[in-house]
């Protein structure tokens, strides 16, 4: 198991990460065929359930230091307009049927330079439909990327896809894709999007940084709460934001295909509270409280 109190130096290089993250991603198989065709297959029955691809943002962020520089991983907080305000997440969204398919095309043609290299590769995996299933999920991802924070398609080099991730409480299912925000602008904001938060891959390898969310919302069934580890991040101007859920697990597989990583014993860090309004899974107040379903699966976020 990789020691979290130690970030490994190659994480700093900015010219071998990416590399590095292209053959881990590309020697892992890749799940999104299966996933995809069997939320298809559920729009036969009653309880349909949705695709959306996110991206895995990463930057890098030169330092004042001559030479010296880290990757940091590039979040969206969610607005008060939006399902789960408040949480950090990756870009991203849900997968429109026919404007994707379109994009997709423009960008496996254009040669823009996203699709490269042994990243393009890799994509051509044994399965007939898998390249055209994870560019797929790429212009999805990237439009969604262009809709809430003006990231130009062309400044980011696809460095691969990581395992889907399942929803239960949204009936969602996440496909994520890594990409390397190779030229960084400014970003603009949608009104989806409250503030960018950058967070430095350094911070997974420091023990305390990680502790337990605790999740408290009023209960048919006498639960209270629930307890889930996060990562508590402090930016430079001293404002606190919790990393938790869906995102905090796609950054941890993330490590975990790079290296044998795991996080630290996170029950006995500190402690946060955080109180779900009834709107957070709608976005909108509804007469049914969010944790009505958050307390039907211990295994959400």
């Amino acid at each position: 198991m990789i020691e979290t109190s130690r970030c490994p130096p190659l994480f700093s290089d900015r010219t071998l990460f990416p590399a590095f993250v292209i053959d881990k991603l590309g020697a892992h198989p890749s799940d999104f065929p299966e996933t995809f065709c069997k939320i298809l297959g559920t729009g036969r029955m009653n309880h349909h359930r949705q695709a959306a691809g996110v991206l895995l943002t990463l930057l890098f962020r030169e330092s004042t230091v001559v030479g010296k520089g880290e990757f940091v991983f590039q979040l969206i907080k969610r607005s008060s307009c939006v399902p789960q305000p408040g949480d950090l997440s990756f870009p991203g969204g849900m997968l429109h049927p026919v404007l994707d398919r379109l994009l997709r095309l423009f960008l496996i043609f254009y040669p823009s330079g996203i699709l490269r290299g042994k990243a393009r590769a890799y994509a051509h995996r044994p399965q007939s439909c898998s390249f055209r299933i994870i560019t797929l999920f790429l212009a999805n991802a990237l439009r969604e990327s262009w809709e809430e924070i003006r990231l130009f398609p062309n400044r980011v080099r696809f460095l691969g896809p990581l395992p889907s991730y399942r929803l239960t409480l949204f009936r969602r299912t996440i496909f994520p894709l890594a990409g390397f925000v190779e030229v960084p602008d400014m970003p603009r904001l949608s009104r989806e999007v409250e503030k960018i938060v950058e967070i430095p891959l350094s911070a997974f390898f420091q023990n305390d940084h990680f502790g337990c969310i605790q999740i408290e919302a009023p209960d048919p069934s006498g639960r209270s709460s629930l307890q889930y580890p996060c990562l508590i991040h402090t930016d430079a101007d001293g404002i606190e934001e919790v990393l938790w859920g869906a995102t905090f697990h796609i950054i941890v597989g993330f490590l975990g295909i790079l290296m044998d990583y795991r996080i630290p014993e996170w029950m006995n860090g500190r402690m946060v509270r955080k109180k779900l309004q009834i709107d957070y899974i709608t976005g909108k107040p509804d007469s049914r409280t969010a944790t009505e379903d958050l307390f039907l699966d211990r295994n959400h976020p």
